[in-house]
């Protein structure tokens, strides 16, 4: 009977439950009891569903979501937004070792064991021999078509970002003022060797580039002896082509000198990604030139900053141009079997 009676209090109004919790009625009419009955009502309660014990208000949009989906609204632009959101910058992992371990299978010396060195010339002169049109192909084309996927996907990634910024067409205006830099650089470097008043002239005139020269004064100093500017290589054996910057002596070491620009600091070899491969053909193609009368063992890179600050020198001596050098046949064997 008294069971009876709590049930039925239970299932009235809200308002009238409070009459079961007031002192003089539990103490009473069923003291202690209410507490026993609602252990036993639980204990014999019928085993449930773990799922219907989930808050469904709390996750109802997860559901909805989920249950809802049929295609994605996201583009290529939102996945790259989302992407640095979430996750910022690549992680730029080494690539495996397997490549560094893995020999060529055509291997060509990079220094020429036939080659006489010949004596100083008298001439000033640096050489400078012009770039002819030939089927052999170059080595900025070799290494662009064999850029390893993980170069390629930074690449691509940075060309994304860059086109999200100032769109297409600013993008493409963007490559061709950088490329016109480049060249403008160049040719002043080339007037500093050759004509101190020239270059002087030229370094006046030319206010886009006066940073990267102003950036490239504390390497110019240690570079003396200019043998070549500006001058096509190419390797008789191994059949490739290219169009060397500068040799010359840095320290009073000959090196394949190669000036780069950049509005990033790379101030490791690591950050020039395939550089130090072109100056390693390079080195091989002139000492298998019979052009040249003289063999390079050593590489130069200069990074050159448009906002002025001091260049950065990436010396390669000649156990690391060598390392480089078997990396490049690997890439150019890559290219001929593709091609």
């Amino acid at each position: 009977l008294v069971r009876m009676k709590f049930l039925q209090l239970l299932s009235r109004k809200a308002g009238k439950l409070e009459l079961l919790f007031q002192i003089p009625l539990c103490q009473k009419q069923f003291p202690y009891m209410c507490l026993a009955t609602a252990t036993c009502l639980y204990s014999k309660k019928k085993k449930v569903n773990s799922y219907e014990q989930v808050d469904q208000e709390k996750y109802k949009n997860l559901v909805y979501s989920v249950t809802s989906y049929k295609t994605s609204a996201q583009t290529p632009e939102t996945i790259l937004e989302e992407d640095n959101l979430l996750y910022g910058p690549p992680n730029k992992h080494r690539p495996s070792d397997k490549a560094a371990t893995k020999s060529p299978k055509n291997w060509v010396p990079l220094i020429n064991p036939n080659r006489r060195i010949a004596l100083d010339s008298d001439s000033n002169l640096p050489m400078k021999i012009s770039l002819q049109k030939s089927k052999m192909p170059s080595v900025t084309r070799i290494l662009q078509q064999t850029i390893p996927p993980h170069q390629a996907f930074y690449l691509e990634r940075w060309k994304q970002k860059m086109i999200l910024e100032l769109g297409k067409d600013g993008f493409a205006e963007y490559t061709k003022n950088l490329f016109l830099q480049g060249e403008l650089f160049h040719a002043a470097l080339e007037s500093i060797f050759l004509s101190e008043e020239m270059a002087a002239k030229e370094q006046r005139e030319d206010v886009a580039i006066s940073g990267y020269l102003s950036s490239v004064q504390h390497v110019l100093k240690d570079i003396s002896e200019v043998k070549a500017l500006e001058s096509a290589v190419q390797h008789e054996t191994l059949q490739y082509l290219g169009l060397v910057d500068c040799v010359a002596k840095y320290r009073g070491q000959l090196c394949v000198i190669d000036w780069k620009t950049s509005e990033k600091p790379k101030p490791s070899l690591k950050n020039t990604f395939d550089n130090p491969l072109q100056v390693a053909a390079y080195i091989g193609a002139i000492n298998h030139d019979a052009n040249y009368d003289f063999q390079v063992s050593c590489g130069l890179i200069v990074v050159a900053y448009k906002n002025g600050s001091p260049a950065h020198p990436h010396f390669m001596d000649p156990d690391l141009c060598l390392q480089y050098w078997n990396k490049w046949l690997l890439r150019l064997e890559e290219y001929m079997d593709r091609n």
